[in-house]
């Protein structure tokens, strides 16, 4: 992946912020990393979610939001505008969920935009099967 162009789902980023087995190995070495401004909501909520069942502590807790934080301020984020929402209305050729298809939406409508291929890098297995179904190359890691 060194070098290379990606989109990262959230899944990806939380595997990552949370020091969870099988996270990315190549974190941060591509030359540029697309996301949706959505990665940002459903980074907090599952942050604030895992501190109020106590699974993190107020200093993890606030730990993880910082380093959310610094890991945004170097992607590029995409907003959750009309087009996307249009987009991730319509239809798609496999099963896919609504936070899902907002992340599948964004990354085909950046590759309309702009000259270069993303690689969409995800944990979750019918979010790859869609972006593949899409025509996207996918790095999934289980």
């Amino acid at each position: 992946m060194d070098g290379s162009k990606v989109y990262v789902d959230s899944s990806v980023v939380l595997r990552k912020l949370l020091d969870a087995p099988g996270a990315v190995p190549h974190w941060g070495s591509w030359t540029l990393a697309v996301a949706s401004e959505l990665v940002q909501v459903e980074a907090l909520r599952t942050l604030d979610r895992l501190r109020i069942l106590g699974e993190l502590s107020v200093t993890e807790y606030a730990d993880c939001v910082e380093e959310l934080g610094l890991w945004l301020s170097a992607f590029e984020l995409a907003q959750v505008d009309r087009a996307v929402l249009r987009r991730a209305a319509g239809p798609f050729s496999t099963d896919i969920g609504t936070l899902d298809a907002i992340h599948l939406a964004t990354a085909l409508l950046w590759m309309e935009r702009e000259p270069a291929e993303l690689t969409f890098v995800t944990h979750d297995r019918q979010q790859a099967a869609a972006a593949r179904a899409c025509g996207i190359e996918v790095q999934f890691t289980p």
